[in-house]
């Protein structure tokens, strides 16, 4: 379970699409502020699916190869076929042009509530999903198990915070370095959603069929 959480949660502190609008949402008239409440929205969010998922199990793991088990294996392996289909999908797809978002003219005006709605809209939730199918396993008797979806939501968080505290104490640098990174995000964002989309599509399928058939 620590691995796949650990692989799962790099997936999504890595995704392009949040992390560029993130720095637009950084960049704009109040910035910091918007910042924070899209990342306490995109925190709230993991941590609602995580808690919905130790509600149904009550903290404990279901039996091997049980229905509930056997439910949580199967959805995995959905997921991970569908990130197969989707980043083979992306890859044979024409390049196209990736501009600015239509709500980037009006980020000055955006207010905190619309900031931490623009996190559930742009939360990855296949991946997602597969955290939540991987945290059926939890053990919530044991101290490592909490650590372990702890450790995953706040590693799927990680990007966003490293970019509100290094906007925060130094605005000035972080604005530069931030809009260069958004620039590079843009010119690599289909090699980037391919990439992550195969690699974790893949392993969750290898994980999946191992454990059903294992």
């Amino acid at each position: 379970m620590v691995l796949d959480l650990l692989l799962i949660g790099t997936a999504i502190t890595l995704g392009p699409l949040h992390n560029s609008a993130f720095i637009l949402l950084l960049s704009s008239r109040h910035g910091t502020r918007q910042g924070l409440a899209f990342l306490l929205s995109w925190l709230a969010d993991l941590i609602a699916v995580i808690a919905c998922v130790v509600l149904l199990t009550g903290g404990q793991p279901p039996a091997r190869h049980s229905a509930p088990s056997t439910v949580a294996v199967a959805a995995k392996l959905a997921i991970g076929v569908a990130l197969v289909l989707y980043g083979g999908h992306r890859r044979r797809r024409p390049p196209r042009p990736h501009g600015p978002p239509r709500w980037a003219a009006r980020i000055d005006d955006a207010s905190p509530a619309t900031a931490a709605g623009l996190a559930w809209v742009l939360q990855p939730w296949a991946l997602v999903g597969a955290g939540a199918a991987t945290a059926v396993d939890a053990d919530l008797s044991t101290l490592a198990d909490w650590l372990a979806l702890t450790g995953y939501c706040l590693l799927a968080t990680l990007s966003l915070v490293v970019m509100e505290m290094y906007t925060v104490w130094a605005p000035t640098a972080a604005n530069a370095r931030l809009s260069a990174l958004r620039s590079w995000l843009e010119h690599h964002q289909e090699q980037l959603i391919v990439t992550l989309s195969l690699l974790l599509g893949l392993w969750l399928m290898a994980r999946s069929i191992y454990e059903l058939v294992g």
